[in-house]
């Protein structure tokens, strides 16, 4: 079998060598930490005199900001950007004038942070690629955010050169088809051994993309359990926002957000800053849906998401998308990145749930392991009433019924102050239900609109979401 056939069958060796038989790429490959991994597959597989323009390991710190400026931290986006730019920068200007008509150039770079010999640092790193898509186009880029999860660092070496030569190929071959390069970014790995919790397409190559269906095709696809990203669309790295930061959460399917949604985070946010004190901090107000609340008809519907993430949008809230159903796993996931008090809001009908026992069969504690994990962090839940619109019976804390045998586990959270009672509710929210936001869209009952905000039900009408017709 020919090299060209081999590069077919795409394993990382395959990769490499047919982006080296690519005459039209030709670029610089800038690595910091964990030694120059993703290039060493490019000049082992044959032919990177026709891809690698010039090759970097910056090192030593005053090295590296020589080049690249200085910066807080060496392992961080900003830093990543500024190699992409400077690297790209210096290659177009020194190469293009004589082989810019016929090359289409790149820049790969990363800088990570692997296993230390103590095994005490955070084993992650930032990759990208900044290219051309055709000789003389605008740059287009892509950038991903990466842990390592093996416990050798050479392991954790050998890793990295593999997901960094996915990446490298997929911006070269696949930038055409986002969900190809999504899924290929650990093509001969495991999700064991890398999670990818951040991705951001950017430039004309990639003009097409919506980076809120990537993130969730991120965890959708395994490849991370949660991501994140802002009201205005941007791409957020969890560690990045959450590090040491007091978190707030409201899970819901959000579908559409009403005047319950609101009020409640309103609410628990009145509480828990209150219990934080004047020296808190900048408080992280997240609105946190599961692929299980995403699902429409048992499968994933896009217009759907970005339907509720506009409208989510709309109220300036910054979302994340987890495949963490249970709680205790969400309060194990941001207990990750912060120290700091925790708290999570919720309906008194989501906390009657809570406590049903079937939920946690897989646990050899059961309900009781559940709650150890919960509340194993400085973690409160923050509960809202309701009122049953069909019999007017008010529900809260106080006389929320639950099985006979948990009662006395009930009252023992609700007397050590884990599970409180938010008391600066509005009265006329308490029987609002999403769902019966659709039922009467669907029915094209105009009192809808009374039950959400003023620019979220003109949104919806603009919009046509949800199946709304005039």
């Amino acid at each position: 079998m020919s090299e060209l056939d081999q590069a077919d069958l795409l394993d990382t060796r395959g990769k490499a060598l047919r982006t080296n038989l690519d005459s039209q790429r030709y670029g610089t490959f800038a690595e910091i930490g964990a030694g120059q991994e993703v290039v060493r597959w490019f000049f082992r597989v044959g032919g990177a005199a026709g891809t690698i323009a010039k090759s970097i390991s910056a090192y030593d710190m005053a090295i590296s900001d020589a080049f690249y400026g200085t910066c807080d931290r060496y392992v961080c986006r900003p830093r990543l950007q500024s190699m992409l730019d400077y690297e790209f920068e210096q290659t177009l200007d020194k190469l293009g004038p004589t082989r810019g008509d016929t090359t289409a150039f790149f820049v790969f770079a990363d800088t990570v942070s692997a296993r230390n010999f103590k095994g005490t640092n955070e084993c992650h790193g930032w990759m990208g690629v900044k290219l051309q898509a055709v000789p003389g186009d605008e740059p287009s880029q892509v950038i991903i955010h990466v842990r390592m999860l093996d416990g050798e660092n050479s392991q954790q070496q050998e890793a990295l050169g593999v997901v960094g030569v996915n990446l490298v190929y997929a911006a070269c071959f696949l930038k055409h088809d986002p969900d190809q390069f999504v899924r290929s970014l650990l093509d001969n790995l495991t999700v064991d051994r890398i999670e990818i919790d951040m991705i951001e397409f950017s430039g004309i190559a990639f003009r097409q993309v919506d980076n809120r269906v990537m993130s969730m095709k991120l965890v959708e696809l395994e490849l991370s359990n949660a991501a994140m990203f802002a009201a205005d669309g941007t791409v957020l790295q969890p560690s990045e926002v959450l590090y040491k930061k007091p978190i707030l959460v409201e899970r819901g399917s959000f579908r559409p957000v009403t005047h319950v949604n609101i009020d409640m985070l309103r609410c628990a946010r009145e509480q828990f800053s209150a219990e934080l004190g004047d020296d808190a901090g900048e408080i992280v107000q997240l609105t946190e849906m599961t692929l299980k609340n995403l699902l429409t008809d048992g499968a994933l519907d896009y217009s759907d998401f970005i339907a509720r993430i506009e409208l989510l949008a709309a109220e300036g809230m910054m979302v994340m998308i987890s495949d963490y159903f249970e709680y205790y796993r969400l309060a194990a996931y941001l207990a990750r990145f912060s120290r700091n008090r925790i708290g999570i809001t919720m309906g008194a009908s989501s906390l009657r749930e809570l406590f049903n026992e079937k939920y946690y069969t897989e646990l050899q504690g059961g309900v009781l392991e559940s709650f150890g994990r919960l509340f194993k962090s400085d973690l409160k839940l923050y509960i809202y009433p309701f009122v049953d619109p069909e019999t007017g019976d008010f529900t809260a804390v106080q006389n929320l019924e639950v099985a006979p045998n948990l009662r006395k586990l009930y009252e023992y959270l609700v007397e050590r102050g884990c599970i409180e009672q938010l008391s600066s509710f509005n009265d006329a929210y308490l029987s609002i239900f999403s769902r019966d936001v659709l039922k009467k869209i669907e029915s094209k009952d105009p009192t809808w609109e009374t039950m959400v905000s003023e620019h979220v039900a003109a949104m919806i009408k603009e919009r046509r979401f949800f199946g709304y017709r005039p």
